[in-house]
């Protein structure tokens, strides 16, 4: 088997595990699911399922990466002449015309399994803290180490997590994603323009 082979195979088993296992959080709830039952529905071995989610909340929250990663990506990545301020603006506001899941768009279902369980509620709040010290570490990169990265981070940081917050509740709300994504837009850039004038300036790529 060639390497795309193996990494095509790989994902396709991660992809039935994940399917899996959100298949039975939202038929019987997440706390009531065990590794045992996924493994058992993906018809793979318990082994299998902890080497591609080493948390059983993993399963449930299964855009971890992209979630964590996502802010000092976009910073990582933005181009010439655009602060980190303006890329992440940006970015936010792209991600809510797609209503991209990672910023808080799911199924009315899914938002009830996420915010019914103690557990996953923990695990989210543990992504938003990683999520922030990862936008912290690329902006030190870029300016110097101290507290300013750290500070203009946990200001971004918090931004994205109330946006989060507001699209999630909106969720449960039953409100049409269509209405939450106008409504986001809106908040998004009153978010962002409110920063402007202390952070519009920071971390401007030469």
């Amino acid at each position: 088997m060639t390497a795309g082979l193996r990494a095509m195979k790989k994902q396709q088993t991660r992809e039935n595990i994940s399917h899996q296992a959100t298949r039975l959080f939202l038929e019987r709830g997440y706390d009531k699911v065990t590794i045992a039952d996924v493994a058992a529905a993906a018809q793979v071995a318990k082994m299998t399922v902890t080497n591609y989610f080493p948390r059983k909340e993993d399963l449930a929250l299964d855009l971890s990466d992209a979630f964590v990663g996502g802010l000092a990506r976009t910073v990582a990545e933005r181009p010439s002449g655009r602060s980190a301020l303006a890329a992440l603006k940006e970015a936010f506001l792209a991600a809510v015309a797609r209503k991209d899941p990672v910023i808080g768009f799911a199924p009315v279902e899914f938002a009830r399994m996420i915010t019914g369980s103690a557990a996953l509620v923990a695990r989210l709040r543990e992504f938003h803290d990683e999520r922030e010290a990862a936008l912290a570490a690329q902006l030190a990169a870029e300016t110097g180490p101290g507290l300013p990265p750290r500070l203009v981070a946990a200001q971004l940081g918090a931004a994205h997590r109330l946006l989060f917050d507001e699209t999630l509740a909106r969720v449960l709300d039953g409100q049409d994603h269509d209405e939450i994504a106008r409504t986001l837009t809106e908040a998004g850039t009153l978010a962002f323009d409110l920063l402007e004038p202390s952070f519009g300036s920071y971390a401007v790529r030469p």
